[in-house]
């Protein structure tokens, strides 16, 4: 059956079928639906912005860009975009993807929270971070038909999502504070860690080894 929501349509391949029950069974239902109309939004965005990136790429990108938030996968401490980032790398590899391809997967997660940048890289790349910030603080949002909006919260609904999404990051990142240096993710732990303090350019200066 096909899955179209906004105008937007699901890739069918099975990559995307195999993702879709993956990020279902191992992430919370709010980061799934959030990755769903990442995709939706970003599909969307991206059309109006003469972007055209590749729809099965695109939704792999949305689909997995927070999956490090509640499943640590590496063995060293690193920030949670690059869990996610690897884990859709390996994702892609296992299933004989192209190396570019997976690699466009790779940044684009990598790089979802960046500002700036992603609009200056490939279509998923710059696609996947304008459904992110769309989503998650509304910026874009203007540019989507309310019925188009409409449409894809009554498929991926947001019931709580402003508190549920931020007590994610919190119980994502609070044992590995240090990743957040120089990121939006130190926003949320200075918020609700109470003993979390921000390290700043500044200081890392101010106090390096080669300060006397």
């Amino acid at each position: 059956m096909t899955d179209i929501v906004a105008g937007v349509e699901v890739p069918d391949t099975q990559a995307v079928a195999e993702a879709t029950r993956l990020a279902r069974e191992t992430t919370s239902p709010l980061i799934f639906h959030h990755s769903r109309r990442v995709f939706f939004f970003s599909s969307i965005l991206a059309r109006g912005r003469g972007l055209e990136p590749d729809p099965e790429l695109l939704y792999l990108s949305a689909i997995f860009h927070d999956a490090g938030l509640l499943r640590p996968y590496g063995q060293t401490q690193q920030r949670f975009e690059l869990d996610g980032a690897d884990h859709a790398l390996a994702f892609l590899q296992e299933r004989a993807f192209p190396e570019d391809a997976a690699q466009v997967v790779w940044t684009a997660i990598a790089l979802h929270t960046t500002p700036g940048i992603p609009m200056r890289l490939g279509p998923e790349v710059a696609a996947t971070n304008l459904g992110v910030v769309a989503d998650a603080v509304g910026i874009g949002l203007d540019e989507v038909h309310p019925d188009q909006v409409a449409e894809v919260v009554a498929s991926e609904p947001r019931e709580d999502f402003e508190d549920g999404f931020l007590q994610a990051f919190v119980e994502g990142l609070k044992d590995r504070p240090d990743t957040t240096y120089g990121t939006v993710n130190a926003d949320v732990l200075e918020r609700f860690v109470p003993d979390f303090r921000r390290t700043n350019m500044v200081d890392r200066i101010l106090h390096s080894p080669w300060a006397k």
